[in-house]
């Protein structure tokens, strides 16, 4: 297995709830949902990360349990968690739709218009041949 979620510890081979950081981890979530930036909510918790590293705390679904892991948080306090964070970004722009890509449809037959005239220099004739063809849609 990898990475231990901070609020975890491994005893025996098991995941169990570290109290301490557990309850760091409930008040960053309640700090969050208050209205706290990421890094005033880390502070108030006195969790010692990064901006990215808070921010895969409040998404990491871990905390909800799983076969392995002992619930931490409630799955409503983790939802509104995303939720806020998908409310504050899109207030701040972060959110981009992706952009639908026009499906182009290249030409498959072509005809050639019979050339007339005829020029020395081949980079000229070379021109001249590729103005004679047009697609046929």
């Amino acid at each position: 297995m990898g990475h231990t979620p901070y609020g975890y510890r491994i005893e025996n081979g098991k995941a169990i709830i570290d109290e301490q950081a557990a309850e760091q981890i409930k008040t960053l979530f309640q700090s969050y949902l208050t209205g706290d930036s990421l890094a005033t909510a880390a502070k108030k918790a006195a969790i010692k990360s990064f901006h990215a590293g808070v921010g895969r705390i409040l998404q990491n679904k871990r905390y909800l349990g799983d076969d392995y892991y002992p619930a931490i948080i409630a799955p409503d306090t983790i939802a509104a968690a995303e939720a806020e964070r998908i409310r504050r970004a899109e207030k701040l722009g972060r959110i981009r739709e992706p952009e639908l890509k026009k499906e182009v449809i290249y030409p498959s037959t072509f005809r050639i218009i019979e050339g007339t005239e005829r020029f020395d220099a081949p980079f000229h004739q070379a021109e001249y041949a590729y103005s004679l063809i047009e697609s046929e849609e």
